[in-house]
Formats: C-alpha cells, structure tokens, sequence
C-alpha cells in the first residue's frame, strides 16, 4: 500500500460510511417515531412486518427453498404465533430486505415490527428498541483469511495493514478498542477498508477466498458456516477481536407482548439437525470468483485494453466494467467458444450482434464493439430512468445481458407488486430472481461485479500514464 493512501486510510479508518454511499432507502432519522403495533394490533392486522438483514447469508430464498440463517426460525415463529392466536386467524410474515445498517432505523420510524438480522447488531445511545433474548452469546469475532496467505499469530502484527468490511459489521466497534491498545503501544492501528454496498458479508468473504481482499473479520459462526461451500478460506480463530457480542432479534421497546411472545419462542426453539442442508447444496454448485489480476491476467487484459477503452468510451461504459464482463464470459480469451453460438472474447452470440447492425463477431474488435453496442442497447431501451442509480443500472443491464430483458423486467415488475425497490437489483429484484430462476443470474451478476470492483481497486496500475481515468459508475 502507497504512503499516501495508508494515510487516508488512517483517517478514514473507522468513520462509518456517509449514508449517500450505502444502498438506496430512506434516511435514518430517529427524531420521530411512528406509533408502535404491539401484537395485539399485528394479530388484527394478520400481518407481521419482519424487517431482515438483506445478506443472503440471512435471508436468502432459492425456488422456495431457505438459504438464509434466519428463515426456518422465522417460519417456526409464524407457526408459534398461529397455534397460540386466541382468535383462531392465521398471521403471515411479511419479509422487508434492509442493509443491515438501515435496520434499527427502519423499526424506529415503523417500517416494521420486528428485526432480525442474523449477525451481531448493536443499538446506538438514543434508539428506543429492546433486544429479544440472545440467539447465541458471547459471539467471537475472528479473522479469516485465504489458504496460503500470510499467517499472523497476535493482532499487534496487523498493525498498519486493513481489513475488508462491509457496511454495518459489527468489528468495526471492536477494532476501535484493539487500536486503543495498539496506540497506547505507539503502534498504527487496524485499518478499514469499507467495502462498495453491493457487498454483503457473504460477498466480502467469497472475494477472500479469490484473493481480492486479504482479510476480513467475522463472526464465527458465520466464518464456520461459509467455510463449508468456500474451502479456501481460513478461519485464524486465536485472531479474536472480541468475544462479548449476542445475535439477538429486536422490537420497539413499546410493544412489551410482541416482546414477551419473542422471548418465549426463542428459549424453547432449536435449529433443525440439516438447516444447512439446501444451503451447502446451492451455494457449492455456483461459480466461485477467481483472483483477475494474476500476471497472466494481466497480460491478457493489457492486450484487449485498448480495443475495450475504445468502445466502452462510444457506448459510455466505464472500460473497467466491460474488461470485468469480459473476464467472466471467457476469462479474456478472444477465442472462446461457448454454448448456443455465443463466441470471443464477450461471448455475444451473432444475432444479438445483427441486432446492434455489427456482422462479424469473430474479430475481436467487431466482438466488443458488437457487446459494448449491445449492452448500451440494453440499458437504453429498459433501464433509463432517472431513478435507478449507476451501480444499479449496470446490474440490470448486466442481468439482462445474461437473462434477456423481458425476464428482468418480470422480475421488477413482481419485485414491485411484493413492495421490493423495483430500481435495485442489488438485495431487492436479484430476491425475486433467486425465487424464480434460482441462483444462476445472481452469481453471474455478483460475479461481474465483484471482477469490476478488483479492477477499479487497481485502476492506477491499469490505466496508462496520463490518460485521464474513465468515470467510475
């Protein structure tokens, strides 16, 4: 890491992320609470609004089958509801995705009844929400790593170098009292990377195993869980950070019968013997990012820069997102072959080319040109408006390049009538395409992705001296 940048770092290293750099939603604001439903006026409802850490390691659904920690003990306590009602009327859960920073807030101002995020989460000084019971105690936070990486045996070696979290972790708290420590010893602190907010913790980790980022900090069970579907990875466990954390649920603390309700259920449910059984299944049959920028890599990208920057520039496209498209379809071969005629370097099949007015595919020039012209096609014709981000418009268009556009828009379209943000599909459309179609376009978009944000994090290295760097979207 450069001095300058290790200096930014340190002052940057524990701020939290302005709330116009996270995902799209409403603005924290604590100031005035809505009037809280305790359950006797969710029971009249029929409806409990369960506000959920949109991770998918906590609420991820695949073709109707859970993937998410949290959903089987959600759906025990909708059942736990329903047998006690004294009215005889069934209630359902109503399931509202949050970034799991956005969570408290959200039940503050009623956008929900219930919190359930699935990892450690903290009330701030001033938030009148009550935690249930712990789901489990005294939670360890550790390091991960990657197989064959630097191994550390005290956190004072970490000293000056940085972790890759995403927004929301609970270890950025605890590395504020492992850096008093390291100060007290005039020793620089743990740095933090923040990472882009189309990253979950699932994501953070599966970017560790491919070598993009070098370390991340966990909660162990969730390191344990990941483990199994990412074998790369390597849980430093003796690399604690703290251990005093709880998983709780929370409620408004004026609702003291939701509350009670919640604790009682909580203390008598335990965790089916194969809760992770689809779960391994799913996840160890997806792709798996690889680390892009290898020398050979490299050398590849640097032979196709050219030709990319030269039509991501016609099209408008940031250079670095059609080289990361081109690193997911053929692994930057110019002469990959793939299924259904696509072909080259984007693996865009002739008639999507005839579609765009360019007939030779074979060429590598013909072949961006034909794939940049095509996407921006794409995002012209379906994801125009005003109101979908630049991270969000890319994602779409990247969905569409893989699905097609009229299954995208389907899933926007059931995306809205669900009450989801039709304009991202980051955590929100991306659910109804895990239900619909299963994980298939889902990792390729998070694939694409993931590629583009290991490029970006290198864009000095990659762009000639001189040249004025491409808007980043």
């Amino acid at each position: 890491m450069t001095r300058p940048l290790l200096l930014l770092f340190c002052l940057l290293a524990l701020l939290p992320l302005p709330a116009a750099a996270r995902l799209a939603g409403p603005p924290e604001g604590w100031q005035h609470p809505s009037d809280a439903r305790d359950l006797g006026q969710i029971r009249s409802s029929g409806v409990l609004r369960v506000l959920v850490n949109q991770s998918r390691n906590s609420s991820g659904e695949v073709k109707g089958q859970a993937i998410g920690v949290e959903y089987h003990r959600l759906r025990a306590f909708e059942q736990y509801l329903n047998r006690n009602a004294g009215n005889g009327r069934s209630l359902t859960l109503k399931i509202i995705p949050k970034a799991k920073d956005q969570l408290l807030g959200a039940l503050q101002r009623g956008e929900g009844d219930l919190v359930v995020p699935g990892e450690l989460l903290s009330a701030r000084s001033g938030q009148d929400v009550s935690p249930s019971v712990a789901i489990r105690s005294d939670v360890p936070l550790v390091l991960v790593g990657r197989q064959g990486g630097r191994r550390y045996q005290r956190l004072e070696q970490l000293a000056g170098r940085s972790l890759a979290l995403p927004a929301g972790s609970a270890a950025a708290e605890a590395l504020r009292a492992v850096n008093q420590k390291l100060a007290q010893r005039k020793l620089p602190p743990i740095l933090v990377e923040w990472v882009d907010p189309s990253l979950a913790v699932e994501d953070v980790l599966e970017m560790v195993q491919a070598g993009i980022f070098t370390l991340t900090a966990v909660e162990q069970p969730i390191a344990e869980r990941w483990v199994k579907v990412m074998p790369k990875l390597r849980i430093e466990r003796h690399l604690m950070l703290t251990n005093e954390g709880d998983i709780n649920w929370f409620v408004r603390r004026d609702t003291p019968m939701l509350r009670a309700s919640i604790d009682r259920f909580l203390k008598t449910y335990h965790n089916p013997t194969d809760q992770d059984a689809v779960f391994q299944r799913v996840y160890r049959r997806l792709y798996q990012v690889h680390y892009p920028l290898a020398r050979a890599d490299r050398q590849r990208l640097e032979k196709v820069r050219p030709v990319l920057q030269r039509y991501a520039e016609q099209q408008d496209f940031d250079w670095l997102a059609l080289a990361a498209l081109a690193y997911k379809e053929s692994t930057m071969n110019p002469g990959a072959r793939g299924a259904g005629g696509a072909t080259g370097l984007m693996q865009i099949t002739p008639a999507a080319a005839r579609s765009v007015g360019v007939s030779n595919v074979q060429a590598l020039d013909g072949n961006v040109q034909a794939s940049a012209k095509y996407l921006a096609m794409l995002r012209r014709n379906f994801f125009n408006s005003a109101q979908i981000n630049e991270r969000e418009r890319m994602a779409f268009t990247l969905a569409a390049y893989n699905l097609g556009p009229q299954r995208v828009q389907g899933f926007r379209a059931e995306a809205r009538r669900r009450g989801l943000n039709p304009n991202q599909w980051f955590f929100q459309v991306e659910r109804i395409a895990m239900e619909q179609v299963g994980m298939g376009v889902v990792s390729y978009v998070n694939a694409v992705n993931k590629y583009y944000l290991a490029y970006d994090r290198e864009r000095y290295r990659l762009e000639p001296q001189g040249r004025v760097a491409s808007l980043r979207k």
